[in-house]
């Protein structure tokens, strides 16, 4: 009879270890799906800043550019070369205290030899020239609406090249995307605008059509295959990393 209050005891011991166990756990689930939601509140608010300078200086520099020509300006070349003239801006970024901490502790054992980081970059450095030429041409002879709905085709082909260079998966809406970019990238050539008082052949209309859908494409291509560097021979996405691959292209 004198073990039953021992046993009693224990098990009351057993019982609130179990319960300030489930209370723990319960307590670092709530603390976890806390954090979650706040990282996809900073994602979703980083996105959204983002997609705003995007937006916004893709915008303005096609004004410029449409400007530069309805000006008097005929180099097709300095229209290229401004497009990409504003990278020395990021240079300063190199010294800040963050990149200096993620740069040291992001070492890769075994990293790749200079021949092919050279390759990668002079490859990507090309393409991405090819395009931002293809680009001036294609503003050169079209009015800007034009040329806009145009580029928006890129999108068509950063799912096209991401479905087989970074197996990215098809969905209804991309592939309602696709359609919609299509159809009205397609109604575009046979269209010319007729509201601007300076009107353009058909031939060279034509001719900026292809090079802007040209351009389109070989960005799109371009940012499959950055993406595939990053993962194949980088094999790391850190601050050093994209810096490294915006300046050097």
């Amino acid at each position: 009879m004198g073990e039953a209050p021992e046993i009693q005891l224990r098990v009351l011991s057993e019982d609130e270890k179990l319960n300030e166990d489930s209370v723990e756990q319960q307590t670092n689930g709530n603390q976890s799906t806390t954090i979650t939601q706040q990282r996809t509140y900073k994602w979703w608010l980083l996105m959204t800043i983002y997609t705003f300078f995007l937006l916004s200086g893709q915008s303005v520099a096609t004004l410029l550019g449409r400007l530069y020509y309805d000006k008097g300006g005929n180099s097709k070349w300095l229209a290229t070369i401004v497009q990409v003239v504003g990278f020395p801006i990021l240079i300063p970024l190199y010294y800040l205290p963050s990149y200096k901490s993620s740069h040291t502790s992001n070492i890769t054992a075994n990293p790749p030899s200079l021949l092919v980081l050279s390759g990668m970059y002079f490859g990507l450095g090309l393409l991405l020239a090819a395009g931002c030429l293809l680009y001036s041409v294609g503003l050169l002879y079209l009015p800007v609406s034009t040329y806009s709905l145009i580029c928006a085709s890129q999108l068509a082909f950063n799912a096209l090249f991401s479905f087989f260079f970074n197996s990215q998966k098809f969905t209804p809406f991309i592939i309602n995307s696709l359609v919609l970019l299509t159809i009205s990238s397609t109604l575009l050539v046979f269209q010319n605008d007729s509201s601007g008082s300076t009107q353009v052949p058909r031939a060279k209309y034509v001719i900026g059509f292809v090079c802007t859908v040209a351009a389109s494409a070989g960005y799109g291509l371009m940012l499959s295959l950055t993406q595939l560097c990053f993962q194949k021979i980088l094999k790391k996405q850190t601050f050093k990393a994209v810096l490294d691959m915006i300046i050097y292209q």
